[in-house]
């Protein structure tokens, strides 16, 4: 079989990271997409500023300014197929055995505290301790490009199970991930995520600084400039 053309593009998997904690540590849990989503659907809410009298409303010098980026949420569906690798038992005998349970559980494990941590919170408490800290979730990387590399935290998880090998293991599943993206504003100085989300918001600046308008600009500017006679 003849090899690929070298000049074909090289093209890029989203994925999640998953860091043990906000620190450097053991390297990242890489969870790669089978297949990248069709669609990412993105909201940007804006951070208003507290009113400084108490009220709901923002004073008017307050109005047009910003607490701290927007607060953004990310959805994606992704889908899991294990028709590939059952084809080639041989050599895929895990997802033989098991069919997608350990690609659904690694992306489960992203909402739950580690059994060990909840042992030790309960031996705590069982100690009398008065003040017993609540478990740390993994700190999660989303990768989709090189301008997209954010930190996240998993807000929902929806898994729709499609089909089942003799088993009942699932063999076919379309997953709808919710993220709620982690600023500056949540994540502690110096930290992995921290910096993470200073680089993602730079790549932002970098782009809208390439954005050039187009030839109805000088109308546009036009009938602004006559809106104010």
């Amino acid at each position: 079989m003849p090899s690929e053309p070298t000049t074909r593009p090289r093209f890029l998997k989203g994925a999640l990271v998953v860091h043990e904690s906000q620190t450097p540590g053991p390297p990242p849990k890489v969870i790669v997409f089978q297949y990248n989503p069709e669609q990412v659907k993105r909201s940007l809410e804006k951070r208003a500023v507290e009113s400084k009298g108490g009220g709901s409303s923002p004073s008017k010098e307050d109005l047009l300014r910003a607490a701290g980026p927007p607060a953004e949420t990310i959805n994606l569906q992704i889908t899991l197929d294990a028709a590939d690798q059952l084809a080639e038992p041989d050599s895929n005998q895990t997802t033989v055995e098991n069919g997608l349970f350990p690609m659904l559980s690694v992306l489960e494990m992203l909402l739950y505290p580690p059994t060990t941590r909840v042992q030790q919170i309960d031996a705590a408490a069982g100690q009398g301790e008065v003040q017993v800290s609540p478990a740390d979730l993994p700190l999660v990387l989303l990768v989709w490009g090189q301008s997209r590399v954010v930190p996240v935290m998993l807000t929902s998880f929806t898994v729709s199970e499609e089909s089942f090998d003799v088993n009942l293991n699932p063999i076919r599943a379309k997953i709808d991930l919710a993220m709620k993206v982690l600023t500056y504003l949540e994540l502690k100085k110096n930290t992995i995520g921290y910096d993470a989300y200073l680089s993602y918001q730079r790549r932002k600046e970098q782009h809208a600084a390439k954005y050039r308008a187009g030839a109805g600009e000088s109308a546009v500017l036009q009938t602004v400039d006559q809106s104010r006679r």
